[in-house]
């Protein structure tokens, strides 16, 4: 296990404290500084072999606990949020070193922790928590494209998808009408050549929209397009995210870095659907239970390389 606090014995060493369960199980000496070299050497950490713990900066210290839990050989590691109590760099630093030892051991690793960011980074499968009920099991991919339910809508992904209330207009095998309340409340309809044939029994009435901030694009002024007022933008170098306001609630539109959009203009958004789950996440509430369910039992009995356990912080 490797714990959040670390838990190093703070009079041992750091080659103490790696060696110290080898020691406990009465693994000779010659053995034990032999796993000793091997771990260091693969964290990087064999000039702190020496030093206590006081002495060492928060990420040398979880190589130390990572190190520990290592050198036993284990079958199965258990990560319990072993990156919260870090800084941002250091995080993605870690994170990163994480992934390598991953790929490098091979071994089954359970991580557990509350940033969904590392779990869609470091898993190989995600397990999705709330209240102690599990919401959704599947690959990054599958979790963050095809989300069980509302609340993994909104929890994987920074920015959240987009949940925007939308009345179904049109709905057949090849064209989707969709009306929601845009600027100034007035209610504007946008047209998808995407069909959504599952959506025609519900004609007339309101679905829970799910776009992603990188499915809203700028487009010129069309049948396509919906046309808002920008609140805020907010630059982060790569990307420029614009705040604007859908179907009566807060939107968030992930743009290119470049893009020409200051708090107070008018833009002409266009939106992508991926998939009719998205778009009926609150509407078929029954398939997202069935959903959930079937995650469920095939959660007891599968094995994954790294099962990122991803919590909803209470």
């Amino acid at each position: 296990m490797v714990f959040q606090s670390y838990a190093l014995y703070p009079n041992m060493t750091v080659s103490q404290n790696i060696s110290f369960g080898l020691e406990m199980r009465k693994v000779p000496k010659p053995e034990r500084d032999k796993k000793i070299g091997e771990v260091s050497a693969m964290l990087q950490i064999e000039h702190l072999l020496s030093r206590k713990p006081g002495q060492l900066s928060g990420g040398q210290r979880q190589r130390v606990a990572m190190g520990r839990a290592l050198v036993r050989d284990p079958k199965i590691f258990l990560f319990d949020e072993p990156l919260s109590n870090l800084d941002a760099k250091l995080r993605v630093d870690m994170r990163t070193e994480i992934k390598r030892l991953h790929q490098r051991l091979n071994a089954t690793i359970v991580y557990v922790t509350h940033d969904q960011i590392e779990a869609m980074t470091l898993a190989t499968k995600i397990a999705v928590m709330k209240d102690g009920e599990l919401q959704q099991l599947g690959s990054p991919a599958e979790v963050y494209d095809d989300p069980a339910n509302t609340f993994v809508a909104t929890f994987m992904g920074s920015p959240s998808m987009n949940l925007i209330d939308a009345k179904v207009i049109e709905a057949d095998a090849n064209r989707t009408v969709l009306e929601l309340e845009g600027f100034d409340g007035a209610h504007q309809s946008i047209a998808f050549n995407t069909g959504f044939a599952e959506l025609g029994a519900y004609v007339g009435q309101t679905v829970n929209l799910g776009v992603r901030p990188e499915d809203i694009t700028e487009q010129a002024d069309g049948e396509d397009t919906l046309l808002c007022k920008v609140d805020v933008t907010e630059p982060t170098g790569a990307d420029t995210y614009v705040i604007t306001s859908l179907g009566g609630k807060e939107v968030v539109a992930r743009m290119p870095a470049n893009a020409a959009l200051n708090a107070g203009d008018m833009a002409h958004l266009g939106l992508t659907l991926k998939s009719w789950c998205c778009l009926m996440l609150k509407l078929a509430a029954v398939y997202a239970d069935i959903q959930c369910k079937i995650d469920k039992q095939k959660g007891h009995a599968e094995a994954c390389p790294f099962l990122s356990i991803a919590v909803s912080p209470r």
